[in-house]
């Protein structure tokens, strides 16, 4: 793309709360089209599901007239069993992208942020990752094996599990790699694709301090080695403090068993930490006086740095937002007045504040929070005032968590990390809307 022009304020904001900034300098975004390589076909096809037109409604079922949907019988109660979403969101669903790697048994899908409201995912569409496919474990010969630096080394059945006493909490589990594709530019043309990395649930489960109380640790203990009954073998390092403070082994979510694909019947919950450490399908906790380096925190999930060298052990995800409408999927299809919405999560606590902008952080304004606010959570936030007159607009949101750190620009990030990361971006996230009310993933220096 071009060089493109200084925005130009797109518009009136009616809010309580205004904060002066800077005027931008927009850069070429070098945006990728998502479905590029896919041939014609194949990409129309696909980018008419993630975005489709509005259908026309049919005058017949408008009032005055009797709609056809009210002159016949619906299906009875026991059409359906397990209920399904209506027919009409069929488009609503995770997506891949094909090309992101070599197989789908080790690859990743994402969450269509942009037809969800409030903070709650619903199960079918939490995104998933896996490294070797996603294990069906039978549910009796399940077990959870506790072993190493304890008193007594245990083995737990999933029935065993459910007898402690219960907690549930909501958290979102992020995947350390959310956005890692638009460190060098933006690329790809969606905010399912950009930030679907992400889920928000209620977890149900044993508190994992529980369970290693149960075997005694011992006095040396540091670490414990989690590992995942998958065919990859998936495991990872973690703490004993992080362990002891707010981990749980999560046998259900959002109020039913996990899903095969989330780890069914039993996988690890680690608030705030990095998804690649929430070990799903757990079957065995190994406790140790020293960090286990494992494959999946040494030569994956760490930070390549500009000296060569690369950070590891960052597992907290940093405070970091997106805006959800409007965006690629969600374009302005009429002028006047607008609704931001978006998403805010911290991994070190709960969201404070939010910021948006309109004009590419010219001017920023104070965004609405929705309760609940809890830690390690989504939040939802809106900016609820403002007017769309048609120009090219440049919206961000930035958000602010209860420890005071303020989520950065690109250039402050790449600063400090170079522009070779896959991991850990929570840079600002801009959508240009152009007068025709399309919206594109852009960069701004």
């Amino acid at each position: 793309m071009k060089k493109a022009k200084s925005p130009v304020t797109p518009g009136n904001i009616q809010t309580k709360q205004s904060i002066g900034s800077s005027e931008p300098v927009v850069n070429s975004s070098r945006r990728r089209a998502l479905l590029a390589g896919l041939g014609a076909a194949g990409g129309a096809a696909a980018a008419g599901l993630i975005a489709p037109a509005r259908a026309m409604a049919d005058p017949a079922n408008l009032p005055p007239n009797v709609a056809d949907w009210s002159r016949v019988l619906g299906p009875g109660v026991d059409a359906y069993p397990y209920g399904m979403p209506s027919k009409f969101e069929k488009t609503v669903v995770r997506r891949n992208v094909e090309w992101l790697t070599a197989t789908p048994e080790s690859s990743i899908n994402f969450t269509p942020l942009y037809a969800l409201d409030g903070i709650v995912t619903p199960n079918g569409l939490c995104f998933e990752r896996h490294h070797g496919g996603a294990a069906e474990v039978i549910p009796e010969d399940y077990r959870l094996m506790i072993n190493g630096l304890v008193d007594r080394p245990l083995i737990f059945t999933l029935d065993d599990l459910k007898r402690f006493p219960p907690v549930s909490r909501f958290h979102f589990l992020e995947c350390a790699a959310n956005g890692g594709m638009e460190w060098r530019g933006a690329q790809l043309n969606g905010v399912q694709f950009t930030h679907g990395m992400i889920h928000c649930v209620q977890y149900t489960g044993v508190s994992l301090r529980t369970l290693l109380e149960e075997a005694g640790v011992k006095p040396k203990a540091k670490w414990l080695l989690v590992e995942g009954g998958d065919s990859a073998g998936m495991n990872r390092t973690l703490p004993l403090d992080k362990a002891l403070d707010d981990c749980m082994i999560a046998y259900s979510m959002n109020g039913e068993r996990l899903r095969t694909e989330q780890g069914y019947p039993a996988r690890l919950v680690v608030p705030g930490f990095e998804g690649n450490m929430w070990v799903k399908w757990i079957r065995r906790i190994e406790v140790g006086d020293g960090a286990y380096m494992a494959r999946e925190e040494t030569s994956k999930y760490t930070d390549l740095m500009p000296d060569g060298r690369s950070r590891r052990f960052t597992w907290e995800m940093d405070c970091k937002s997106v805006i959800t409408s409007p965006c690629p999927e969600l374009p302005c299809r009429k002028k006047g007045p607008q609704v931001i919405k978006g998403l805010a999560w911290s991994g070190r606590g709960k969201i404070a504040r939010v910021d948006v902008t309109v004009d590419g952080g010219r001017n920023w304004h104070q965004a609405r929070l929705e309760d609940p606010i809890m830690s390690k959570c989504l939040t939802r936030f809106y900016l609820d005032g403002w007017e769309w007159n048609g120009d090219t607009a440049y919206l961000q949101s930035r958000a602010i968590d209860e420890t005071g750190y303020v989520q950065p620009e690109m250039a402050a990030l790449q600063a400090v990390r170079g522009v070779n990361s896959v991991y850990h971006n929570n840079a600002i996230q801009t959508w240009r809307i152009n007068p025709t009310g399309e919206v594109e993933n852009v960069r701004l220096a």
